[in-house]
C-alpha cells in the first residue's frame, strides 16, 4: 500500500513529512482549503493591476529599482524577466533530496494563500515533485535575503521552460523534459515571478534535512558511546536517574536514560562494583549526557523555529483579500490589501542553524576524544595500543583517529557562525542580510563529518570491546551494547591484521547515516520504561 500523500495547506508540514518526500517515498498535494484562499489572493492582484495600482514587484521593479513604475502591459514580462536576471547561482549542483525538498517548501509557503499567484502554479510545481523533473540548482549564492534568491531562482526556470532539470540521473534542458512529460511551460501572470523567488526554502529544506540526520545521528552517538564506555570499563553511575533530576535540562536527561538503557544488564558494570574503585571516568565519557544532551537541545530548538518556518509566508509583499490594517494611502500597498515587508529575511533560521551546526561539532569532537581514549595503550586500561592483533608489526585502528582528528578540526572551521557576516546588496537597499543558505550547507557538512567520526567511534569501540570481553571471560555487555556490536559486526569484521580501512570506513558511515542503531536507544515498550525515566519531551 502506497504511504499517503502529504497535503499541503501552508500550515501543517513537518520535518518527517519534507524527508519523506524529498527520498521520494511520498507525493504532494494541494489542500481544497487552500486552493481557495490562493485563488482569492490571486483575484486581488488582478484588480490591482487592472486599476493600474503601485504595487511593488507587480508594477515597479524589485530592490533598489522598487521607485521606477513597469505599466500593466507589461507586467507579465516584467515577471519572467526577473526570473532570467535572478539565476546567478554557481557552485555545484544542490542534492536531489534538497532540491525536492525546496520544491514542496515553496509550493507550501504558497499555500497558504499570500502570494497571489495562480493555483495552477503550485500544481505545476507539484508536478515537477510527482514527475521527478528537478531543476538543476547551484549551491552558491544566496546571501540568505531577500531570502534565496539565486537558488530560488534556477529552482522556478523549469515552470517557464528555462533552465537545466535531471531526470533519472540525466541532465538536460527543461523545456525538453517537460515536453516529454506532456507539459507546456506556463507563462507566468503578474507577481508569479516574485512569488516563486522570494523566501527561505533553500535554507529551510537544507535545514529539515539535516535536523532529521542530526534527530538520527544524536541516537546513535549515544549508542557508540554506550559501547566505548563498555570497552574502556567506563562506570555508568554518572548517568543515573537521580544526578540527571540535579540539572534536569531535556537533552541531557534523555541522553543519561538511553545510556541507561543501552548498559542494561551488564556484567561488566557490576565487576567493577566492588573493589575496583573507578568513581571518576574522564570527560568524554562520564559527561556524554551534558555534552550529547546540550546538542540535542540545540536540535529542539532548530525544530522550534523550523515548525514556524516551514509553514510560514516568506513572500514579498504579501497579499491580504481582506485588507491588512494598513492605510489605503500608504505607499505601494495596492490600498492596504498588498503589504511590503521582511518576511524573507533569513535571520531566524541562519541563527538556529548555526546553534546547530555547533552542536554537531561538540558530538564530532567528543566522539573523537572517545576515539583517542580507545586506542591509547596509557588510557585503554590494559588493551592492545591502537586495538591492533599485534603491536609494532600491526598498526591497528591507528589512523582512524587520524581522520577523526582531521574531520573534528575541520568542522571547528565550519562551525564559525555564518549569521556573524553581512554584506549589503542591492545598491545598499538590502544592507542586513542572514547568510542563513550559507549556515545551511555548513551544517549539513558538519553532520556528515560527525557522523563520519561516529562511525569511527563504533568501529574502534567494538574492536575495544571484543578485545574487552576476550580479556575478561564471562562477562557480558548491556543489552543494548550487545545488539549494537552484532549490528556492527553484520558490516565490518573484526581486525585480527592489518586491511585497508576505507571498506569499512563506509560500511560503518553507512549504519549511522541511514540511523541503523539509532532504535537500539529508546525502550520498545512502556514495561521498559522505568528504565529511562520520564521522558522530557
Amino acid at each position: 500500500m502506497s504511504p499517503a500523500p502529504v497535503v499541503l495547506n501552508g500550515a501543517e508540514l513537518s520535518v518527517p513529512d519534507v524527508e519523506s518526500v524529498a527520498r521520494g517515498e511520498r507525493y504532494a498535494v494541494l489542500d481544497g482549503g487552500a486552493r481557495r484562499r490562493v485563488s482569492e489572493a490571486r483575484a486581488v492582484i488582478e484588480r490591482l493591476v487592472a486599476d493600474s495600482e503601485v504595487v511593488y514587484g507587480v508594477t515597479t521593479g524589485f530592490g533598489a529599482l522598487a521607485s521606477t513604475y513597469v505599466p500593466p502591459e507589461r507586467a507579465r514580462e516584467l515577471q519572467e524577466r526577473l526570473l532570467l536576471s535572478h539565476a546567478a547561482g554557481v557552485g555545484d549542483a544542490l542534492p536531489t533530496q534538497v532540491v525536492r525538498a525546496m520544491l514542496l517548501l515553496r509550493a507550501n509557503t504558497l499555500a497558504l494563500g499570500h502570494s497571489g499567484c495562480r493555483p495552477e502554479l503550485i500544481d505545476r510545481l507539484l508536478e515537477l515533485l510527482r514527475l521527478r523533473i528537478h531543476p538543476v540548482v547551484p549551491a552558491q549564492g544566496s546571501v540568505g535575503a531577500s531570502g534565496d534568491l539565486a537558488p530560488l531562482a534556477h529552482l522556478a526556470l523549469p515552470v517557464i521552460g528555462h533552465g537545466k532539470v535531471e531526470v533519472e540521473g540525466q541532465v538536460m534542458p527543461a523545456r525538453a523534459a517537460l515536453l516529454t512529460a506532456g507539459l507546456e511551460p506556463l507563462v507566468l501572470e503578474p507577481k508569479e515571478g516574485l512569488a516563486l523567488l522570494n523566501g527561505t526554502q533553500m535554507m529551510g529544506a537544507i535545514g529539515a534535512l539535516m535536523l532529521a540526520g542530526a534527530d538520527r545521528l544524536a541516537r546513535t552517538a549515544s549508542v557508540a558511546a554506550a559501547i566505548s564506555v563498555e570497552a574502556l570499563r567506563g562506570t555508568e553511575v554518572a548517568f543515573s536517574a537521580a544526578l540527571q533530576s540535579t540539572r534536569p535540562h531535556p537533552g541531557q536527561v534523555r541522553t543519561a536514560a538511553e545510556l541507561r538503557w543501552l548498559l542494561r544488564d551488564s556484567t561488566i558494570q557490576t565487576a567493577h562494583h566492588g573493589d575496583d574503585h573507578r568513581v571518576q571516568d574522564p570527560y568524554s565519557l562520564r559527561c556524554v549526557p551534558q555534552v550529547h544532551g546540550a546538542a540535542r537541545d540545540a536540535f529542539d530548538q532548530l525544530r522550534r523555529v523550523l515548525d514556524i518556518e516551514l509553514n510560514s509566508a516568506t513572500d514579498n509583499p504579501l497579499v491580504f483579500p481582506e485588507g491588512g490594517e494598513v492605510p489605503e494611502d500608504a505607499l505601494a500597498t495596492g490600498r492596504g490589501l498588498v503589504i511590503s515587508g521582511g518576511n524573507f529575511h533569513g535571520e531566524p533560521v541562519a541563527l538556529a542553524l548555526d546553534y546547530a551546526k555547533l552542536a554537531l561539532a561538540e558530538l564530532g569532537a567528543i566522539s573523537e576524544r572517545r576515539v583517542a581514549l580507545l586506542l591509547d595503550p596509557r588510557l585503554n586500561d590494559g588493551l592492545p595500543a591502537f586495538l591492533g592483533a599485534s603491536s609494532g608489526l600491526d598498526s591497528g585502528l591507528m589512523i582512524l583517529q587520524y581522520t577523526a582528528a582531521a574531520l573534528a578540526s575541520e568542522s571547528k572551521t565550519l562551525a564559525h557562525p555564518a549569521s556573524a557576516d553581512s554584506i549589503p546588496t542591492s545598491a545598499n537597499q538590502e544592507d542586513h542580510v542572514s547568510m542563513g543558505s550559507i549556515a545551511a550547507r555548513n551544517a549539513m557538512t558538519v553532520l556528515e563529518h560527525s557522523e563520519r567520526i561516529v562511525a569511527i567511534e563504533l568501529i574502534c569501540a567494538t574492536q575495544g570491546l571484543d578485545l574487552r570481553l576476550d580479556l575478561e571471560p564471562g562477562t557480558a555487555a548491556g543489552a543494548g551494547v550487545t545488539e549494537a556490536r552484532s549490528r556492527v559486526r553484520a558490516v565490518v569484521e573484526r581486525l585480527e591484521r592489518d586491511r585497508e580501512p576505507g571498506p569499512d570506513l563506509e560500511a560503518a558511515y553507512r549504519l549511522v547515516h541511514e540511523g541503523e542503531l539509532a532504535d537500539l536507544a529508546l525502550a520498545p515498550s512502556t514495561a521498559q520504561a522505568a528504565w529511562l525515566g520520564p521522558d522530557p519531551r
